[in-house]
C-alpha cells in the first residue's frame, strides 16, 4: 500500500463526500458508515460541504503533483525509519475552518496504526505538505515500534508521541516548518508546565475527558498544553544525549522524563 489516488475518487464524488467516504469503509474494521467516516474525518480537517469550483481545485492539485510528492516522501521515509506500508489518502481541507486557516495555514493530518490521511489547502508549499506527511508517518512509525496499544494510551505517552512527531518534522526541515504551538510559550514556563500539569497527569488514560483537555489546553489550561510540552521535552532529551528522532521511535517516554528536576 501507498498513497491511494483519491484526486481520481474525487472526480466522480467532491460534492457528496460522504459518498466519497464509502470508498474508505474497506479500510475500517469496525462496522462504520460512511457518514460516520466523514464526521471523524471533518473533526479532524476534512472538508464537510461540497466543493466549490471542485473541478478547478483538484486539477490544481494535480498540476502540481501532490500524490506524487507525498509517495516520494513516504518511500523516503519509510527506509528511513523502517516503517510498514500503509495506505494514504490525500482530501482537501475544510476551507471554512477559521482555526485551520489560522493555526495551520489550511492543512491538517491523521494517522492510525494502519493508515494516513492528509488534508490540504491549494495554497500549502510542497515544503509544507511534506512536513505534514513527516509528522503523520512519525505516528505510524512510533505506533508500530513502541510496545503499547494505543487504546491502552496514558496522557504521557500522547504528550511523546506528539513530540518526537514535530521534532521528526525540525529535524528534516528547521523550525521554520514546524507548527505555530511549538513556540507560543517560553522554555521557563514549558517546564512548570511540564512539572506542575503534564508529570501530575501523566497516567491519566486516553479514554478521560482530562487528557484532551491538557493535551489540546482546553478550559482553563494552557493552549495547546501537551503538544507544546511534549515538543519541548523531547528536543531537550535528543539534544542532552545528542540522539535523532529515530533513535528515539521505541523509546520508553518514562526514560524522557525520569530527571524531572532537569527538565
Amino acid at each position: 500500500m501507498s498513497v491511494i489516488r483519491t484526486d481520481k475518487w474525487l472526480w466522480d464524488t467532491y460534492d457528496q463526500p460522504s459518498e466519497l467516504c464509502e470508498k474508505l469503509k474497506q479500510y475500517f474494521n469496525e462496522d462504520v458508515s460512511s457518514v460516520d467516516i466523514h464526521q471523524h474525518l471533518v473533526m479532524h480537517g476534512m472538508y464537510r460541504q461540497p466543493l466549490k469550483n471542485g473541478d478547478r481545485l483538484i486539477k490544481a492539485l494535480q498540476k502540481r503533483d501532490i500524490w506524487h510528492i507525498v509517495q516520494r516522501e513516504e518511500r523516503k521515509l519509510r527506509e528511513k525509519w523502517d516503517g510498514p506500508a500503509i495506505p494514504i489518502f490525500i482530501f482537501p481541507a475544510d476551507t471554512h475552518n477559521h482555526r485551520l486557516r489560522q493555526e495551520q495555514n489550511g492543512k491538517s493530518g491523521l494517522s492510525f496504526g494502519d493508515k494516513v490521511f492528509l488534508f490540504i489547502s491549494e495554497h500549502n508549499t510542497e515544503n509544507e505538505i511534506r512536513a505534514l506527511f513527516t509528522h503523520e508517518y512519525n505516528h505510524v512509525c512510533r505506533l508500530a515500534k513502541y510496545n503499547k496499544k494505543e487504546t491502552d494510551y496514558v496522557l504521557l505517552d500522547t504528550v511523546i508521541l506528539e513530540g518526537l512527531a514535530e521534532n521528526a518534522v525540525r529535524e528534516r526541515f528547521g523550525s521554520r516548518y514546524t507548527a505555530d504551538w511549538t513556540s507560543y510559550y517560553p522554555d521557563s514556563r514549558l517546564k512548570r508546565i511540564c512539572l506542575n500539569l503534564i508529570m501530575p497527569n501523566r497516567q491519566v488514560p486516553k479514554s478521560g475527558r482530562k487528557h484532551l483537555q491538557i493535551l489540546y489546553g482546553l478550559g482553563l489550561y494552557p493552549k495547546m498544553a501537551g503538544y507544546c510540552a511534549g515538543y519541548y521535552l523531547v528536543k531537550k532529551y535528543m539534544r542532552d544525549n545528542n540522539l535523532t528522532s529515530q533513535d528515539l521511535l521505541d523509546i520508553e517516554p518514562e526514560e524522557i522524563i525520569e530527571k524531572t528536576d532537569e527538565i
